[in-house]
């Protein structure tokens, strides 16, 4: 095997390793306790570089036309809105993917999720045990504190925000 080739690998190894993200803080509110509920919406340390979000609600009746508008915000001096802002048809989105930002984001907790199904949405909307994996980011970042902001509007009505703020930490230095 080629020399470069060696060393290329170790490096990516290494590059891995020294990126770590993980959760600081988790806000939940429900504008419409008549339409969503939540009942869990935490954040919980189980290891010292993993910390994984759990979200309980309920959607008391049926939702056919779901809307989110996310916006990702980078800390310096306040939270300052940072190049993502995408608004997006939820409906649609799940039956194809055509939003590469969202698909991004959607792709780190599918698998942690009941949302994985295309409208109506009704009944217990869980996100159990997710975690944050910077090999699925897909991106780079530049390391620093970062905030996720989702407005969910239910037949174009703002029902509840979700926001989830997290470090991203680069340190190819020390690694």
């Amino acid at each position: 095997m080629n020399f470069s080739v060696i060393l290329l690998l170790l490096l990516g190894l290494t590059i891995v390793e020294a990126v770590s993200m993980k959760f600081t803080n988790l806000v939940c509110e429900s504008y419409n306790q008549s339409w969503f509920v939540f009942h869990n919406c935490r954040l919980k340390a189980v290891r010292r570089d993993r910390i994984v979000l759990n979200i309980n609600g309920t959607l008391l009746y049926p939702a056919q036309v779901i809307h989110v508008h996310g916006k990702l915000f980078k800390r310096a001096n306040g939270y300052k809105p940072w190049l993502i802002d995408v608004k997006l048809d939820v409906c649609r989105f799940v039956k194809r993917n055509y939003n590469p930002v969202a698909k991004m984001i959607y792709n780190l907790f599918k698998k942690f999720t009941n949302i994985n199904h295309t409208c109506p949405f009704e009944g217990p909307q869980i996100i159990k045990g997710f975690y944050l994996k910077p090999e699925l980011l897909g991106l780079p970042f530049p390391t620093g504190d970062y905030l996720l902001s989702l407005r969910w509007l239910y037949d174009y009505k703002l029902q509840y925000d979700t926001n989830a703020s997290f470090e991203f930490i680069e340190d190819l230095i020390s690694a």
